[in-house]
């Protein structure tokens, strides 16, 4: 299998030399680019074409939140970004992953956390950080609008597959909770991200928590 290949966007050079250490300690990740602003990291992304970047959400010229976004709107199939920040409850992190981040990580994270969610953000198969998420959209979401035209089209079962994605939980594991082949619960999964518009499943699990589908609390 091949190495799973990371672009670092930090304007910290000694965070970024850090980052490189403990991911190109690992037989299966590659550094191949870094950036010390966000327009850098457009440009060494787009030239790149990693599967992973690690982005820093306060950054020179463009912040993470704008580099996802022109990033995402670009690349087709986009990498998959996780924004990385120093606090965990920042407006930023938020802003970043309704932009279409895949999740975020602490600066101050264990090496181990950081090369296991550099994985699984690879993988694309469950959600990084699953609380985490669920307390920032608590924070962050206000007052809760009518119910999302897309709420209606789910099926009981899509329903519930949703349910479980805002856990954390994999497609073998939601197969597993439902009684379901992996195969049918993947096409359950590929149900819920078509039916709410989402990108991912950090983005179905954002838009279920913003329209009350999910409460967070």
């Amino acid at each position: 299998m091949s190495a799973i290949r990371v672009v670092l966007a930090d304007d910290e050079r000694m965070v970024r030399t850090a980052l490189r250490a403990i991911l190109e300690a690992e037989a299966d990740l590659e550094v191949v680019g870094e950036a010390a602003t966000g327009a850098q990291a457009v440009s060494v992304v787009r030239e790149l074409r990693p599967d992973v970047v690690l982005m820093d959400v306060r950054m020179p010229e463009i912040d993470g939140i704008r580099a996802t976004e022109q990033i995402l709107a670009t690349l087709a199939p986009p990498p998959r970004i996780v924004v990385v920040t120093t606090f965990e409850n920042d407006s930023y992190v938020y802003d970043a992953l309704r932009a279409g981040a895949a999740g975020f990580l602490l600066k101050r994270v264990a090496a181990e956390e950081l090369v296991q969610a550099v994985r699984l953000v690879a993988r694309s198969d469950s959600l990084l950080y699953p609380s985490a998420v669920r307390e920032l959209a608590a924070l962050h979401s206000s007052a809760r609008p009518a119910p999302p035209a897309w709420a209606a089209r789910l099926t009981e079962r899509e329903a519930d597959v949703l349910r479980l994605m805002a856990t954390g939980l994999s497609n073998a594991e939601i197969a597993d909770r439902l009684g379901v082949g992996p195969a049918t619960a993947k096409t359950h999964v590929a149900s819920v991200l078509a039916k709410t518009g989402a990108r991912d499943r950090t983005q179905a699990v954002i838009a279920a928590y913003e329209s009350g589908f999910i409460t967070p609390r």
